[in-house]
């Protein structure tokens, strides 16, 4: 049995981080956090790395949560640097210069849905369960989710959720667009890792450019945005892979994308 709490591998440009604590339902304590972080600054390093996939070990949790042991523990001063080290870890997940797929097989509860919520979208196993019940515990969330959770749904939908902390499943999840497919469980990963293969074999550039375009996008007026994605064209036409690909098209050809950041 593999012992490290999270589990990397790389395959054709393609690295699955698993959340590797199945006793524990994969819960989040902050040793966990910190190694995580960590391993997102190595794979933003990594130029052979385009696309990066999340899930969890075991077929009950993607990751279900905070380490409630270690949670009970915190006094005021500590429950603050707990959260703002999840925010930071999560944060960096959310502006990772790749695209991120979650793969929810499981519980995807507190810190997990939050986790979920930074990925640049979601697919999830038919038994995903998700939400956000620290209320249920006297606390609130505390990784992201009272921001995320209501500028991905809307804030009416967003404060029933919270406030209640009801579960909710992976098909109420998709029709109010946490979601955007919902698998069999024996199909979840082969049907993430397809998808991931396709984004892989875009510019890495343009990948960047589209991913940054839409998340500053979502910050700012339609005008600030319009001219956000304006320089990102521009960024890309510096490209490798822009000459490959009109070259490609030009040619009547499938393009071969194999630029970087710096060439």
């Amino acid at each position: 049995m593999d012992d490290r709490q999270l589990i990397i591998e790389t395959e054709n440009g393609i690295a699955t981080i698993a959340f590797n604590r199945p006793e524990a339902l994969n819960a989040l304590n902050m040793d966990l956090i910190a190694e995580f972080a960590i391993l997102l600054d190595n794979i933003t390093k990594d130029e052979s790395i385009r696309v990066l996939v999340l899930t969890g070990a075991g077929d009950k949790a993607f990751v279900a949560g905070a380490d409630i042991n270690e949670l009970s523990q915190c006094g005021p001063l500590k429950a603050k640097q707990c959260s703002t080290s999840g925010q930071s870890a999560i944060d960096k997940l959310q502006h990772l210069p790749i695209p991120v797929i979650a793969a929810v097989n499981g519980f995807a509860l507190g810190g997990g849905c939050e986790l979920a919520l930074a990925c640049d979208f979601i697919y999830a196993s038919e038994t995903a369960m998700f939400g956000l019940p620290e209320i249920t515990l006297g606390l609130i969330p505390g990784f992201g989710g009272t921001q995320r959770l209501p500028r991905l749904i809307g804030a009416n939908l967003a404060k029933e959720l919270i406030l209640t902390g009801r579960m909710i499943t992976a098909g109420e999840a998709a029709k109010i667009g946490i979601v955007n497919r919902v698998l069999p469980p024996g199909e979840l990963m082969d049907a993430t890792k397809k998808t991931a293969r396709t984004i892989a074999k875009k510019g890495k550039v343009s990948l960047l450019a589209a991913k940054q375009a839409i998340n500053a996008g979502l910050n700012v007026d339609f005008s600030t945005g319009c001219t956000i994605e304006a320089d990102g064209f521009a960024l890309c036409m510096a490209s490798e892979d822009a000459k490959e690909g009109t070259r490609a098209f030009l040619e009547k050809r499938e393009a071969k994308f194999e630029g970087g950041y710096v060439e």
